[in-house]
């Protein structure tokens, strides 16, 4: 499981951009609190030599999928969540971690880290509210 911020990172795929060079579909792990992309680690080798030799040809644009074999690489099953899931699902579970952590770190007696898990809930419970109010406003409940 990925980490960032204490929150647990969400596994998709991308497009990055290497000098002047797009890459699509680059599995990555992306942050729902800070919003921080890393390339998934066990990609990052085929990644920055695919992006060498791209940025070399001077192609403006790669398709990652057309040019590294993925096939037998679990790369998403340790992620706690996935891009495919309702976003509202997402947030739920993150805070339901970070509550869990929460309590944690009170029993420690960690004050400087119940300070950051309070600003991460703070942030993912703006972005609950957001949801539910775009669902409201598009006549979901």
């Amino acid at each position: 499981m990925s980490f960032c911020c204490g929150a647990s990172m969400i596994g998709t795929k991308g497009t990055l951009k290497h000098y002047r060079t797009h890459i699509h579909n680059v599995p990555i792990l992306f942050c729902p609190v800070c919003h921080r992309i890393d390339i998934h680690y066990m990609i990052e080798s085929e990644y920055e030599i695919l992006a060498e030799y791209a940025h070399g040809d001077g192609a403006s644009e790669v398709d990652f999928q057309e040019y590294v074999e993925q096939e037998g690489k679990s790369m998403y099953e340790n992620c706690v969540n996935h891009e495919n899931e309702d976003p509202m699902d997402v947030v739920s579970s993150q805070i339901d971690m970070a509550l869990d952590l929460l309590s944690f770190a009170k029993q420690l007696q960690d004050p400087e880290w119940e300070a950051e898990l309070k600003k991460r809930l703070g942030v993912l419970n703006s972005r609950r509210n957001k949801l539910k109010q775009r669902r409201t406003s598009e006549g979901y409940c």
